[in-house]
């Protein structure tokens, strides 16, 4: 059988589990410093538009500081009351604060100007505020009303100022507004667009991946599948890694040498196995020819001798007539058992052979054996191993009715059964018990199967070689419904014979 030599790759690889983690970790990665940097980006320019109206918000609360302010000298004015004086410490003190966040550096810039002339107007207000207050409290009443004027004056300008710059600086924030949208959208779109190159490189790099990874195992399913069909001439794979692929492919590299070899294996058993069977065969016919030959040949020559002795006493008591067919009688008897030794017979020359026995048995005996045949002629054509019947009806002769007191009688019918030709050799004799039945059935010798008026041929002799003929155990059964009740033997042959004889018996 070809072997092959499985290669191993110099170079060692990763499992699959670990270029998986790989693939995962470096994609992963990608797409986290992608996702950084753009979330830095967005992040910075969000921070940048929560900034821009911050000044709006400013200039809001500057103004409505100065309204506080405004609001607390005219209640002061009017009620004098330490409440709205402490009020207006208050509120000028947080005005103060907020005018202080402005410009107050000269600019070109119109804005930070604006913003200067405002923090320059507002601490001119404050100044005159606090002069109309200490007028009021000391109750110079047209300093207060001069003051107050003054005040109304300047608080008038410093809101049409914060009022300009306010709108200044919406217009402003609201160009840097358009212009940081437009940038996030930039970057939205930016993102949106690495985020899918990124990904059609992942899925590229996936499928090359994956393509190399089960590549191998389609070839490996394709070849598993041809060896589940029984072709195991494929050709080995190639071990091109040292993963669980690789593994699998020498794994399968190795099944496929071992089921070759079982196979070559397996056949040359099976040549041996099947050399050993035809010897064995040829043994066992040999071996059944020989049983046959030697079991047709028990003939006890004691029988012979008894039997002449009684032909010669019958010519002394009567005429030659009865004598000369006595002894044609015995010369077809014996002439029966020596010829077919080595053969099947007809039913219908058993039946005879029968005959002749129970004949030789009456003369013997005085006629005591009561003999009846029912025999279906269309079965008499059908082949059968000679000296069969005639052992059997000798059986019951000498173990059922000889010492029996009355009349015996034995009963031979023959019938077609559906597939089956049934034999039955039934007498009313002294029967049998299951015991004696079982030790017959199972080849057991009768101790007086070599009685000098015995023919030697028992029934062991007769089981034996119908067992032989037929090849099943079933072949013969007895039956006995108790003691003094007879017995009865049955044999039960395949129908193979079509021919039908319409002779009598």
């Amino acid at each position: 059988m070809k072997r092959i030599s499985l290669k191993k790759n110099k170079h060692k690889h990763s499992s699959i589990r670990t270029k998986l983690i790989w693939v995962f970790i470096l994609a992963s990665m990608i797409i986290f410093v992608i996702n950084l940097v753009m979330y830095q980006r967005v992040n910075q320019t969000i921070r940048r538009i929560d900034t821009l109206y911050v000044s709006n918000v400013s200039l809001n609360e500057l103004s409505d500081s100065l309204a506080l302010v405004q609001d607390d000298v005219y209640e002061f004015l009017n009620t004098k009351s330490t409440d709205a004086l402490n009020s207006y410490y208050i509120d000028t003190q947080t005005y103060r604060d907020l005018v202080g966040l402005l410009n107050d550096e000269t600019s070109a810039n119109s804005m930070l100007l604006l913003e200067k002339n405002i923090r320059e107007m507002s601490n001119t207000y404050l100044s005159v505020t606090d002069d109309t207050i200490q007028a009021k409290r000391g109750r110079n009443v047209e300093k207060y009303k001069e003051d107050y004027e003054e005040a109304e004056d300047l608080f008038g300008y410093i809101n049409d100022d914060i009022y300009t710059l306010n709108n200044m600086q919406f217009e402003l924030n609201s160009d840097n507004y358009m212009v940081l949208q437009g940038s996030l959208q930039y970057m939205e779109i930016v993102s949106s667009v690495i985020l899918i190159c990124i990904t059609i490189i992942n899925v590229f790099i996936i499928i090359i991946w994956t393509r190399n990874v089960i590549s191998p195992l389609i070839t490996l399913s394709q070849k598993a599948n041809a060896v589940s069909e029984g072709n195991f001439d494929v050709e080995y794979l190639p071990v091109t890694t040292d993963d669980e692929v690789g593994v699998v492919t020498k794994a399968f590299n190795k099944m496929l040498l071992s089921i070759r070899e079982y196979i070559q294996k397996t056949k040359d058993n099976m040549d041996k196995e099947r050399e050993m069977k035809e010897k064995e065969l040829l043994m066992d016919s040999h071996l059944k020819d020989a049983q046959l030959k030697y079991l047709q040949a028990q003939i006890n020559p004691h029988f012979l001798f008894n039997s002449l002795n009684a032909a010669a006493q019958l010519a002394m008591l009567e005429g030659a007539e009865k004598t000369c067919i006595f002894i044609e009688k015995m010369a077809d008897f014996f002439r029966y058992n020596v010829k077919r030794v080595n053969e099947d017979v007809t039913l219908k020359e058993e039946l005879l052979v029968v005959d002749n026995y129970i004949y030789i048995m009456n003369v013997r005996f005085s006629g005591d054996i009561k003999f009846t045949k029912k025999v279906d002629r269309r079965v008499l054509g059908v082949r059968f191993p000679s000296i069969v019947l005639q052992p059997i009806v000798e059986n019951a002769v000498k173990h059922g009715i000889r010492d029996m007191e009355g009349d015996g009688e034995i009963i031979l019918s023959i019938s077609k059964c559906d597939k089956n030709i049934c034999i039955s050799i039934r007498d009313n004799g002294r029967g049998m018990t299951e015991d004696q039945i079982d030790k017959v059935l199972h080849g057991e010798p009768q101790s007086d199967e070599d009685r000098p008026d015995s023919t030697g041929i028992g029934m062991n002799n007769v089981i034996s070689r119908l067992r032989l003929y037929y090849e099943t155990q079933d072949v013969i059964a007895i039956h006995c419904d108790g003691k003094d009740k007879g017995t009865e033997v049955l044999i039960t042959i395949p129908y193979e014979n079509d021919a039908e004889e319409k002779e009598d018996v």
